[in-house]
């Protein structure tokens, strides 16, 4: 059994790992810290998780993380980098859901994050989770940067394409929304019921944090740097991301074949049928991105539609599929949810 932790247990991201590990045959759930709500029964604040998860909130100073075998840090940002160094010296994995190890370049990171990075030498040996890339550098790891919601459903749409050298790398475009939840769980205007119900809109259009996450995950497969137009939308859904990615060809190909052949041994990415149009409903609580991809008129620009849980995908599940590939479970364990619907 793995011994497992979870620092920052009272956020979206956070309660996804409880209600996704809670079931998981070969994890033993050892502690979730709060700073905020210790002492507070976890099935008190999270009446889902009753009769499944039996622990209390922990402070951090008294959670005595070393004993564990592995740690997620469900945290904002610069939290996990304060901590690690001495995690990782007493022989506990790291798994990172924020965005503390996700960019190698620390000056990059510094400049989007607006902070000093506490353990710079540490990014160089952290493995980027993405397992549809980095499978077999997962295995090995003792330090996991879990991607971003935004750049999972974005990568995973772009890269058979790069991959094959298909389109023009230097002339990308994604167009993605996303449910608030996605922009955490806690008060802000924006995201309450009566500002973002009933309402559609871009942000972010001069530089999203998550643009040089992408460009560095689609460089590293083009061998080159890309250029890419990303925006972002806020859409009145809780969970969800729907990406629609376009790109020039530079030559003929069979796109369907292409995406059906690179994705064919994946048990998380579901290639659909030629001229479908997946929908963000189709993935709602499950780990699963659903991808189609078009060719409008016959042309020379090809349309690729992405849509994951920003939650589960895009976060929670994916961290579970990391941790299930760093000790050699099978992938997929705790994590073949069949979707919500309605």
């Amino acid at each position: 059994m793995v011994k497992v932790g979870i620092v920052g247990g009272t956020g979206y991201t956070g309660v996804e790992l409880l209600r996704l590990l809670a079931l998981h045959p070969q994890v033993k759930l050892q502690v979730i810290t709060s700073r905020a709500d210790a002492g507070t029964r976890v099935d008190q604040m999270f009446p889902s998780l009753r009769g499944f998860v039996d622990l209390q909130f922990v402070h951090p100073d008294e959670a005595h993380l070393e004993a564990c075998d592995l740690v997620y840090f469900a945290t904002p940002n610069g939290i996990a980098m304060q901590q690690t160094r001495a995690l990782l010296d007493a022989g506990v994995r790291v798994i990172d859901l924020a965005a503390d190890f996700r960019l190698q370049d620390i000056a990059c990171w510094e400049k989007w994050y607006g902070m000093k990075h506490a353990c710079p030498d540490l990014v160089p040996e952290a493995v980027y989770g993405l397992p549809e890339v980095n499978r077999e550098q997962i295995k090995q790891a003792r330090l996991i940067a879990n991607p971003g919601c935004y750049p999972t459903a974005v990568q995973l749409g772009l890269i058979p394409l790069l991959q094959a050298g298909v389109v023009d790398a230097a002339n990308l475009i994604a167009d993605a929304k996303s449910g608030v939840s996605g922009a955490g769980r806690k008060a802000e205007i924006p995201a309450l019921f009566a500002e973002a119900g009933d309402n559609f809109k871009a942000y972010g259009v001069a530089g999203h944090r998550h643009l040089p996450e992408i460009k560095q995950g689609l460089a590293s497969v083009a061998g080159a740097e890309v250029g890419l137009t990303f925006v972002p939308h806020l859409t009145p859904l809780i969970r969800g991301i729907h990406a629609t990615l376009y790109g020039k060809l530079t030559r003929d190909v069979d796109l369907q074949s292409l995406f059906e052949q690179y994705y064919a041994d994946e048990d998380f990415v579901d290639v659909m049928p030629a001229g479908s149009h997946p929908e963000t409903r189709s993935v709602r609580g499950s780990n699963r991105c659903r991808i189609a991809v078009h060719r409008p008129q016959g042309g020379d620009t090809v349309v690729v539609l992405s849509v994951i849980d920003n939650l589960v995908k895009g976060a929670a599940g994916q961290a579970v599929q990391n941790m299930n590939i760093m000790f050699g479970f099978p992938e997929s364990m705790a994590l073949n949810v069949v979707p919500l619907l309605p």
